[in-house]
């Protein structure tokens, strides 16, 4: 098992950090903008929360990803890099980091602006390490020797019938110079079919960055009770309305953030469709199911993203949708997001404020502070459209305007509260209150 940080020094940094944050934040962000001076002090307890992780956790390992704040990961997987005109493409959907690269890719061609590299492959060009894929799913929660096979090569595990998955996870993960950032990602064993502490092996003992694929939007099979409907404890399976949501991504990103020990320590990425994973995936994923299923994670707590970029379904069977043609449309799309998330980066690696909104259920939120505004990122989280009133008791002696973000209109403030529209299950806004940091901060 691969140690990186004492994790008792790790929680201690965690607080720290949090202690000065909010030292910082409160100092200087008293100044209130459009809003009321005063400060409700009857409003309920808030906590400051680091990201997960902390903010420079990155910077712990050798030719580290980047720890500035303005460098939020925007990968895509299992791509191939054979020439720059291939590299440019990927820049310009907003690319900034490669989850794997395919054997043949030539890593010497990648210059000093161009995406980061994470690699089963060692390379001195590489930020990091990839482990094996959903090993959770085809060797299993055990430790049994593994024979060195992979998916379609034959028995994974001896005996056969057993199950192996530590094993090749650790003798991966061991094989990997010490200093060296390591990532995995996992599937429906982690998320659904294993317990909480099968599960919590493959989270916590092999890799420092972790993610699940669960796809939502174009996967067959996730809706059965065995599956989706672990959302409901297993009861049944779902119903199309509560299965194809962009909500649930956010569930996923919360199943393995809720695994990590202790919490909050590693940075979870979120894995999002942007083609048919499936030959007989139901539909193939639309721009707006992509940009609700990113934010989704986002506001569930995902420090990364990671797109994935085959499909062997439908009219576009690729392994380069966001290169090939028939992907123009996703690319467009997928590019507009990007731009809007490196935008938002020092934000989305700002502390968040946790309890200082309250709403009914159909919408998820999260409070982030920063630079002595809150920003208050909303997903819808039913399939309808809704009408939503967000109240912020911290501002409930207060008024103002309250800004949506790349939307080029306003909301008023009263009293602590204003409302809006969610025209359906992929609605998502993103307002910032002015001057309100110094109001609410615990």
């Amino acid at each position: 098992m691969r140690t990186r940080r004492n994790h008792i020094e790790l929680i201690v940094a965690l607080a720290v950090t949090a202690v000065l944050v909010s030292g910082c934040l409160g100092s200087g962000a008293n100044e209130p903008g459009k809003l009321a001076t005063e400060r409700n002090e009857a409003a309920g307890p808030r906590t400051l929360r680091p990201i997960d992780g902390g903010p420079g956790y990155y910077g712990q390992f050798d030719n580290p990803l980047p720890t500035a704040a303005d460098y939020f990961p925007t990968g895509v997987w299992l791509e191939s890099v054979k020439s720059r005109e291939e590299i440019n493409v990927d820049k310009a959907v907003g690319i900034n980091l490669y989850v794997d690269l395919t054997a043949d890719s030539n890593l010497e061609i990648l210059g000093q602006d161009d995406p980061h590299v994470l690699s089963s492959y060692p390379s001195d060009k590489d930020n990091g390490a990839v482990l094996a894929d959903e090993p959770d799913m085809w060797a299993g929660p055990g430790d049994a020797l593994w024979t060195g096979n992979w998916p379609g090569q034959g028995p994974a595990c001896t005996p056969d019938g057993t199950k192996c998955g530590y094993t090749l996870q650790r003798q991966l993960s061991d094989a990997v110079d010490s200093s060296k950032m390591t990532y995995a990602n996992y599937g429906k064993g982690v998320t659904f079919w294993e317990s909480d502490d099968e599960a919590a092996v493959f989270v916590n003992e092999f890799q420092d960055v972790v993610s699940a694929d669960n796809y939502w939007f174009t996967d067959p099979n996730i809706c059965g009770q065995s599956e989706g409907g672990a959302l409901l404890e297993g009861d049944r399976g779902l119903a199309e309305n509560e299965c194809r949501l962009a909500a649930n991504y956010g569930w996923t990103v919360d199943r393995v953030r809720s695994l990590v020990r202790p919490a909050g320590t590693k940075p979870v990425w979120a894995f999002i469709e942007v083609g048919q994973p499936f030959e007989n995936s139901i539909e193939p994923v639309t721009s707006a199911q992509i940009r609700a299923a990113v934010w989704s994670s986002i506001i569930h707590g995902a420090r990364g993203i990671v797109y994935f970029n085959h499909s062997f379904g439908g009219d576009c069977r690729s392994f380069h949708v966001l290169r090939d043609p028939c992907g123009e449309k996703v690319r467009t799309a997928v590019g507009e997001l990007n731009r809007q998330l490196a935008g938002l980066a020092p934000v989305l690696n700002a502390p968040f404020l946790d309890d200082a909104v309250t709403h009914t259920d159909d919408v998820d939120t999260a409070v982030k502070v920063h630079d002595g505004s809150l920003f208050i990122f909303a997903g819808s989280a039913q399939a309808s459209g809704h009408e939503t009133l967000f109240e912020l008791p911290c501002l409930a002696k207060g008024g103002g305007t309250v800004s949506v973000v790349d939307e080029d209109r306003t909301i008023m403030m009263e009293k602590g509260s204003f409302q809006d529209s969610f025209e359906d299950g992929n609605s998502v806004h993103i307002y910032k209150i002015e001057g309100a940091a110094g109001l609410c901060m615990p």
